[in-house]
């Protein structure tokens, strides 16, 4: 019998699907005398429960059971035989009258889309590039200097300056009270290098070693914390100890505690000039990525499913509620967040998506064996034993899914790119470093 489909709105579609009352009737009696072997109740045997006192008790569970599996079985014998690509659950609900004998209801439902992607030729990409120059690599010494650097307490004659860590005691008050975040003790930071603001910064410098001072301290307009952003605050403050920072000296020495095999300076640049290049490739990736992304959904026209935008944003909320709880949110699980905030992002999503699903099978653009591997071996490039790593992903299918999925969106970056009209530019290497952070 062929099912008639009924065209509600664009994507929503409903159809009739009827049950023998007859069947239902008898594999929910087939189930209960199945139950009836196993189950346990007051004043009677293990399967020696009359099945009056099984079916009193466990009737409408097993009627449910059956009514959603028969229907389920309906339902997918429906859509497969009209041909029909559904997306998300069906809503079911029983129908006012049925034939006799039967029971009929109505499963709504949207269905997945027809995706048109126009013209690639038509579409503008901004593809970015950028080079490891020897003043990002200048820097990147700089940093593993920082990052192991000394320490020495100054005399006590001496005053702080710039590059020096303090240890200071402090209180602010706004209006004569102290607030929230004002005050601590024993706080230690470095000077001039941006970790207080900046007019806290200038304040210490100068000072010795057990001298006090109070000062004006106005709170920017866009300050982290609303109850004081904009505001002006007085602040005291106690120099409690100074000491002067010693940077080791970029030598053989150095290169040896970095690990760097030969001990050479040119070495050590050399591999810092690799690793910086491979930072580089995957952010200049992503970007351009990105920006293919936007082009490919701007020549497509499709209708979204609500069905998926609603799951997508349901699995949205629920990774911000696992976040809220990593952070130690009381309660996270229950903290309300509106749907709104993740709704115009999750449709996004799910339309870029579908967009890119249509493109990778109408085009053969699905991630080869080869690519896949050649993408792990890459990735195991940055850790000290490559090899481990590789395997580690090999082993699993869930991270291997995800390689296979970057590897899937680097085809469609590279043909889209293939075809769009390519807007080149070198973008310095500290603005791509910056971008996203």
């Amino acid at each position: 019998m062929a099912v008639t489909v009924e065209t509600l709105e664009k994507l929503e579609r409903r159809i009739t699907l009827t049950l023998a009352a007859a069947d239902i009737n008898s594999e929910v009696e087939n189930r209960l005398k199945k139950l009836a072997r196993t189950v346990k109740a007051d004043g009677f045997r293990p399967g020696k429960v009359p099945m009056s006192v099984v079916a009193q008790r466990y009737g409408y569970s097993v009627q449910y059971e059956v009514m959603n599996d028969k229907l389920g079985e309906a339902f997918s014998s429906a859509a497969n035989e009209a041909k029909l690509r559904v997306a998300g659950v069906p809503r079911i609900a029983q129908k006012d009258e049925s034939p006799e004998g039967q029971m009929a209801f109505d499963a709504t439902f949207e269905i997945y889309p027809e995706v048109k992607i126009g013209d690639l030729a038509g579409a503008e990409v901004e593809r970015v590039s950028s080079e490891v120059s020897d003043e990002a690599i200048d820097k990147t010494v700089e940093i593993l200097r920082k990052q192991r650097r000394t320490f020495a307490q100054r005399a006590a004659a001496d005053v702080v300056v710039e590059g020096d860590r303090v240890t200071v005691d402090f209180e602010g008050k706004i209006d004569g009270e102290p607030f929230a975040g004002g005050k601590a003790e024993a706080f230690q930071f470095m000077v001039g290098e941006g970790q207080m603001l900046e007019a806290f910064d200038k304040a210490v410098r100068g000072m010795k070693s057990g001298e006090s001072k109070t000062f004006p301290l106005p709170f920017p307009a866009d300050y982290h914390s609303a109850d004081v952003a904009g505001k002006e605050a007085d602040f005291l403050v106690t120099v409690k100890k100074i000491e002067a920072q010693h940077l080791p000296e970029v030598n053989e020495a150095f290169a040896k505690a970095l690990g760097i095999k030969d001990a050479s300076i040119e070495a050590l640049r050399a591999d810092i000039k690799k690793n910086l290049e491979r930072e580089v490739k995957f952010r200049v990736l992503a970007r351009n990525k990105a920006a293919v992304m936007e082009a490919l959904v701007s020549v497509a026209e499709l209708d979204v499913p609500n069905a998926l935008v609603a799951s997508e944003t349901e699995r949205m909320i629920a990774n911000a509620r696992e976040d809220l709880k990593k952070r130690g949110v009381k309660d996270a699980d229950k903290a309300p967040i509106p749907e709104e905030l993740f709704k115009p992002q999750a449709e996004r999503r799910v339309r870029l998506g579908l967009v890119v699903g249509e493109l990778v099978r109408s085009n053969n653009l699905q991630a080869k064996p080869e690519q896949l591997q050649a993408h792990i071996e890459e990735l195991a490039q940055s850790y000290e034993k490559p090899a481990d790593v590789v395997r580690w992903y090999l082993s699993d299918r869930e991270r291997l899914a995800e390689v296979e999925a970057v590897v899937v969106e680097n085809n469609v970056t590279d043909f889209v790119l293939a075809k769009a009209k390519i807007n080149d530019k070198a973008l310095p290497f500290d603005e791509l470093m910056a971008a996203g952070n």
